[in-house]
């Protein structure tokens, strides 16, 4: 792509602060998205799916945030049938 089609800023410093800030707003659909199922009774694994990590990791990033939130979050033996 020709670097006047690139949608990368020219200045370093403006593409850095571009990353930035879309990690930033990335990480803020994250928590939200992941509240929303969790709330609608998803389950870690589903979550995990869903994002493409491990089950392990959700849990361990949104975990705490979300009993702080009082989201009442499915426990393994939950997910049993």
């Amino acid at each position: 792509m020709p670097a006047a089609e690139s949608p990368v800023p020219q200045e370093s410093a403006d593409a850095l602060a571009a990353v930035a800030a879309l990690r930033r707003l990335a990480d803020q659909l994250e928590d939200a998205a992941v509240e929303q199922a969790m709330r609608a009774g998803w389950s870690w694994p589903q979550v995990a799916e869903a994002l493409g990590v491990t089950r392990q990791a959700v849990h361990k990033k949104h975990a705490k945030r979300l009993i702080t939130a009082g989201v009442k979050l499915k426990r393994r033996a939950d997910d049993r049938v």
